[in-house]
């Protein structure tokens, strides 16, 4: 098997990691006016120094800040585009788990203006990553696809004043992205993941059937999501690597949507220009690997086969076997290993333990290496 030069790597994670206590306890104080913001960057500097060395002696060739300055993985981001604010109603999403149901609650989006980048989002948690990560480690940026505007409100969300012409909200995304991206590259850049939920869920029978309900063409929704990403990545810095994600929820080691991935897998991988797919295989849910089929040369799969949702520890053997599951459809050699998905996709973080985490990414370094070589 070839050593991976470049991202994604053979042994790789998501992004996401649970907050240490002493981080949450720096967010309730700061949040209660007990610490200035100061003192809460500091708080952040320490612990992420402190993933960024987990990370390494893990045996990871990449590392992420956790999201350790965001209270979510998506809305930080964009919440900061120009023209996009949180609106006065609220979302609520049904999660669910092995023992019933859970309801996250959150603020609605709304585009009351024209979409525009007003400055390089998350460039100082990048630039002290990047600084952090030192010789040897990859530092990896996570942001939400810009699908991910559209798809939670759809177009209700959008100020029809503002844009009588859809194309045109489309466009501005597009070219605000695009401009974020090229800006990420100046400040080194090199492995960019754009984290989606709505190529996944859009498997779902029951996200297509709502979809359909708020007045969107669900048949070919996802048609438009691949266009968006490849027009936001278009001219993207050389060198840059950029992956994407795709989540049926997570939230408190809860899901939302459940699928495989048949119905939007012909176009995905044979159209989304990325380097590489990271995809949740961790139970049934996720149906089974012959998507890949679809998958071209030179693209590479990242199977989340180690869930993120309990720390009980996956077998090497396991996870040997359903690899050359795999295989059968999309050759080794476009094969990587990482967790289904994040740790900590919000604050609150899902339910195992910082040891646990650790242990998970070690077996995922340890198995890479046993297949691959070197991961």
């Amino acid at each position: 098997m070839s050593v991976r030069t470049k991202p994604p790597f053979r042994a790789d994670h998501v992004g996401s990691l649970l907050r240490p206590p002493e981080l949450l306890a720096a967010r309730e104080d700061h949040a209660q006016g007990r610490i200035d913001a100061v003192r809460l960057a500091e708080a952040e500097d320490a612990a992420i120094r402190d993933a960024v060395r987990m990370q390494r002696e893990a045996g990871l060739r990449s590392a992420t800040d956790g999201e350790f300055r965001r209270t979510s993985w998506h809305m930080d981001f964009i919440y900061q585009l120009g023209g996009i604010s949180p609106a006065d109603e609220k979302i609520k999403v049904q999660f669910h788990n092995e023992t019933g149901d859970i309801e996250f609650t959150t603020a609605a989006l709304g585009v009351h203006d024209k979409v525009r980048l007003e400055h390089t989002i998350f460039a100082d948690h990048f630039a002290f990553l990047r600084d952090a990560a030192g010789d040897g480690v990859t530092p990896k940026l996570t942001i939400p696809s810009p699908n991910m505007v559209h798809y939670r409100g759809g177009p209700a969300s959008i100020d029809p004043k503002v844009y009588p012409d859809i194309e045109k909200f489309w466009a501005d995304l597009a070219a605000a992205y695009s401009e974020q991206v090229r800006r990420l590259g100046e400040l080194g850049c090199a492995y960019l993941q754009l984290d989606d939920t709505s190529l996944a869920y859009l498997n779902d029978p029951a996200q297509r059937a709502m979809i359909s309900e708020r007045g969107d063409d669900a048949e070919h929704l996802h048609l438009r999501y691949i266009r968006q990403i490849n027009a936001s990545l278009a001219g993207r810095p050389e060198g840059m690597n950029v992956t994407t994600h795709m989540c049926r929820g997570n939230f408190r080691s809860s899901w939302t949507a459940e699928g495989g991935y048949d119905f939007v897998a012909e176009a995905l991988f044979g159209e989304l220009d990325v380097d590489g797919f990271f995809l949740e295989f961790d139970d049934e849910r996720s149906g089974g690997f012959e998507p890949l089929r679809f998958v071209p040369p030179g693209k590479m799969v990242v199977l989340g086969l180690v869930t993120t949702k309990h720390g009980d520890l996956e077998s090497k053997d396991d996870l040997k076997r359903r690899i050359d599951e795999a295989a059968r459809h999309v050759p080794l050699d476009q094969i990587c290993l990482s967790p289904q998905c994040g740790f900590s996709s919000t604050v609150e973080g899902n339910v195992l333990s910082a040891e646990q985490q650790a242990a998970k990414l070690r077996l995922i370094a340890e198995t890479a290496e046993e297949v691959w070589g070197r991961p």
